[in-house]
């Protein structure tokens, strides 16, 4: 019965999403919804977006094993993305009126930038996909009670998931996205109060959780812990922030206002309902101890769902995995879409310059359909859990993309030739210290490869131009947009002059 609940859900929602794939006209209704949301529905799409499959299982998981010190990455560094979206980059780069994140590369510095900072942008995407498609597949297999294998269930829920997108583009994300945030809100506070009772209430939960040491947060006074501390948490914390999934949620946006604070909103929703699951999660230990110890270091993802279906009424579990599959849906439409919007856009498009906008909009539909073939596929392969596939996804855009955004926002002087030199060095560096440096090296890969990020962007852009300006960018400069923040005070990032 309850995986009969799981297909009738999971259609009505594919439904939804394929109505809403009526208001899509052109390629800016596919990409950024034609810039109509309302402050609601952009602050579900942020919320419901990132709250995934790492949230309801990856990040359980680990604080069982870790504590809060474990999941500095995500909920914390994840949520305060957003919230630095919201209070910094958001209104700058909705005034910019801008289609993919690459506009922005392309507008500031040049055409190789653009290709550079989108391809690692793509790539960055097959982890964070990959993680909500392997999510899939579980949910499927333990609902089907095994009738439907775990990479069956990756290609049904790929393909469902793929139908409303390949249509719906951003209209369909968003809408799906309102509906999956109140069936998240309502299925997770219910399945807690059902757990908090077997468990002897909240305050006996917690009470364990603190006596055994689980709320530590900060790392021991060790320089190699602190730093390994500093490295997990802007991973998340800044290498999200140069994506195309954020950036289509402030693109999106009806106003500047509603892009700032659905962002700073939905980042905040996102931090506090990520505690659930891990509640969740932790109340197993006092319930079940002896399943907790037998799936602690084999499957620990498994914890929260055998809990649900071995402890719980029917109605408790239509909701949870209800829940649980509304997060997952929310999270992998809108990062199937995002790369393929953006590797047609800054990619595609240039390579064929006499598109129509009804061409163009054909070809995102094609890329998409493909991505998704492709992010299925490295989802099968893939061997790492769920919580280190998306942790790890965003290193790569931290080391290339952050330091350029940064800089091409918020400093005059940040050059074309800057910029690739930032880029060069991050990725460079950040390959060399995973080549090098072991498992566990002393400065990790994507830390180091910030630093040397900045270096280069500093260096590149004060020493000598040698890098030929993009003459076109420069006279799109000239009459761009002069970033401010939120609270009126200028930058005159976009209007840059060039230093010779």
């Amino acid at each position: 019965m309850l995986f009969w609940f799981v297909i009738a859900y999971w259609l009505v929602s594919v439904a939804i999403g394929l109505l809403a794939a009526t208001r899509v006209h052109n390629t800016r209704d596919f990409a950024v919804a034609g810039r109509h949301l309302p402050f609601s529905m952009v602050t579900a799409t942020v919320f419901a977006t990132w709250f995934g499959a790492e949230a309801v299982l990856g990040i359980p998981a680990t604080f069982l094993k870790d504590g809060l010190g474990g999941v500095v990455a995500d909920p914390f560094g994840s949520s305060m993305c957003l919230i630095l979206v919201g209070l910094f980059f958001a209104a700058p780069l909705y005034r910019m009126n801008l289609l993919t994140i690459g506009d922005f590369y392309k507008r500031r510095y040049g055409r190789s930038v653009e290709v550079l900072t989108t391809l690692a942008i793509v790539i960055s995407y097959l982890g964070w996909v990959g993680a909500q498609i392997t999510a899939l597949g579980l949910v499927f297999n333990v609902v089907s009670a095994g009738a439907v294998s775990q990479v069956a269930g990756m290609w049904i829920g790929s393909i469902t998931i793929l139908v409303y997108t390949l249509f719906g583009g951003m209209w369909a994300v968003a809408v799906t996205d309102f509906l999956q945030m109140i069936i998240i809100v309502i299925g997770m506070l219910w399945i807690g109060n059902e757990v908090s009772g077997m468990a002897g209430g909240v305050g006996e939960v917690v009470g364990h959780a603190l006596n055994s040491g689980k709320f530590a947060f900060f790392p021991a006074a060790d320089a190699k812990e602190v730093i390994a501390f500093v490295a997990a948490a802007v991973t998340m914390m800044l290498g999200s922030i140069p994506q195309q999934d954020v950036f289509q949620r402030v693109q999106s946006a009806k106003t500047e206002k509603i892009a700032v604070w659905g962002s700073v909103l939905g980042g905040s929703l996102y931090l506090v309902f990520a505690f659930v699951p891990m509640f969740l999660a932790y109340s197993a230990t006092l319930i079940d101890p002896a399943m907790v110890g037998r799936l602690i270091d084999t499957d620990s993802q498994m914890i929260l769902p055998e809990l649900v279906l071995s402890r719980a009424p029917m109605v408790a579990q239509v909701l949870f995995f209800g829940a649980l599959l509304s997060a997952i849906k929310s999270c992998a439409s809108a990062t199937l879409l995002a790369p393929s919007v953006t590797f047609t856009e800054n990619i595609l498009r240039p390579a064929l310059p006499h598109l129509t906008d009804r061409k163009l909009l054909f070809w995102m539909r094609v890329v998409t359909f493909c991505f998704t073939v492709l992010v299925t596929l490295y989802a099968m392969v893939s061997d790492a859990s769920i919580f280190k596939m998306v942790e790890n996804a965003y290193q790569i855009t931290l080391v290339a993309a952050f330091i350029p955004l940064l800089g091409g926002l918020f400093w005059r002087r940040a050059t074309n030739q800057g910029a690739l030199v930032s880029i060069f060095c991050g990725i460079g560096v950040w390959l060399a210290v995973h080549l090098a440096g072991g498992e566990s090296p002393f400065i990790p890969a994507q830390l180091a490869g910030l630093m040397a990020g900045a270096v280069g962007m500093l260096a590149g852009s004060l020493v000598r131009q040698w890098v030929p300006h993009d003459e076109g960018a420069h006279e799109r400069l000239r009459h761009g947009h002069h970033a401010a923040d939120v609270h009126g005070v200028a930058h005159e990032g976009i209007g840059a002059v060039h230093r010779h």
